[in-house]
C-alpha cells in the first residue's frame, strides 16, 4: 500500500491560529483603547455631576437660611405693627374719655411705622437673595442631570465595548462608539451651558 502524502497540518493550524490571533488581537486592542477613553470621559462626567449636585445643595441650604432670616424679619415687622396698634388703642382710650392723649403715643406710632418700613426692606432683600440662590441651584441641578445622563450613555457604551470584545463583533463595537459619541456630545453641551 502506498504511503499517503503527509501534510503538515500542525504547521498549517499554527499559521491559521497566528493569523486569527493577529487579526483578533488588533481588533481587541482597538476595543480596549476606545473603552478606556470612554471610561475616562465617564469619570470626568461623573465628577462634574457630583460637583454640580453638591454645589446646588449648598446653594439650596443658603436659600433656606435666607428664607429663615426673611421670616424673622417679617415676624419683627408684625411685632412692630402690634406695638403701633397698642399705642393707637391707648391713644383712642384717652380720646374716648374726652382727654387729649400724650404726644408720646403719636411719636411711638410714627417710630414703629418707620421701623416697619426698614424691616420690610430688609425682609424683601433677604427674599431676593433667597430667590437668586434658589434659581442658581436649579440651573446647577439642570446641568447635573445633563452630566448624569452622559455618564449613563458612557456606561452603556463601555458595556457594548465589552460585548464587542467577547463576541468580536464589529457592528456592536461601532454601536459602542456611536453611543459613546452621543455621551460625549451631551457632556460637551452640558459643559458649554
Amino acid at each position: 500500500m502506498p504511503e499517503e502524502p503527509e501534510v503538515d497540518t500542525e504547521r498549517l493550524h499554527e499559521a491559521i491560529h497566528e493569523e486569527v490571533e493577529r487579526e483578533g488581537g488588533a481588533f481587541i486592542r482597538r476595543i480596549a483603547l476606545t473603552t478606556a477613553l470612554l471610561a475616562v470621559f465617564a469619570s470626568v462626567a461623573a465628577l462634574r455631576a457630583g460637583d454640580t449636585a453638591n454645589e446646588a445643595l449648598s446653594l439650596k441650604t443658603e436659600a433656606a437660611r435666607l428664607q429663615s432670616e426673611a421670616s424673622d424679619q417679617w415676624a419683627f415687622y408684625q411685632a412692630k405693627g402690634v406695638k403701633a396698634g397698642v399705642q393707637e388703642a391707648a391713644r383712642a382710650a384717652w380720646l374716648a374719655v374726652g382727654k387729649q392723649p400724650p404726644e408720646e403715643y403719636d411719636q411711638r406710632v410714627r417710630r414703629y411705622e418707620d421701623e416697619q418700613k426698614e424691616i420690610q426692606e430688609r425682609a424683601r432683600e433677604k427674599e431676593k437673595e433667597r430667590d437668586a440662590k434658589s434659581e442658581e441651584a436649579e440651573g446647577l441641578l439642570h446641568r447635573h442631570h445633563g452630566y448624569a445622563n452622559s455618564v449613563a450613555l458612557f456606561q452603556v457604551s463601555i458595556a457594548l465595548g465589552a460585548i464587542a470584545a467577547l463576541t468580536r463583533n464589529r457592528l456592536v463595537w461601532f454601536g459602542s462608539m456611536a453611543v459613546g459619541l452621543a455621551g460625549s456630545a451631551l457632556f460637551c453641551l452640558t459643559l458649554a451651558r
